[in-house]
């Protein structure tokens, strides 16, 4: 996915993808910012779903939303199984798990974050 340079549309993004996740219930919902620490993405959002049908359910809806409002078509891997969806939005990176698997592979420690979105 193509990355942006525009700060305004980069956070615009941000706010769409966070919104997506708060209409569709997302669980511990969690932002961390990686400009500056990484130049995979501006920012990785990590949340929970209840459910495989929940999880996959919260990301062909995240998909659609972005090519509706943002006209990008993010690349999604995961989905059959929908225990854990990867979104890559270009300057946003989104997962999506299970919480037994997002508990299992913990990215919060893995990038040393403390707190939330």
């Amino acid at each position: 996915m193509q990355r942006s340079n525009d700060a305004d549309s980069v956070e615009a993004l941000h706010r769409l993808v966070l919104t997506s996740l708060e209409d569709d219930q997302a669980v511990e919902t969690v932002s961390i910012p990686l400009a500056g620490k990484s130049s995979i993405a501006d920012y990785m959002v990590i949340a929970s779903g209840r459910s495989t049908r929940q999880v996959a359910s919260m990301a062909m809806k995240l998909a659609e939303k972005l090519k509706a409002e943002q006209g990008r078509t993010p690349r999604v891997e995961g989905l059959p199984a929908a225990d854990w969806v990867l979104i890559d939005a270009g300057d946003v990176i989104v997962h999506l798990f299970r919480p037994e698997v997002r508990s299992f592979y913990n990215l919060e420690r893995m990038w040393s974050f403390e707190g939330q979105a």
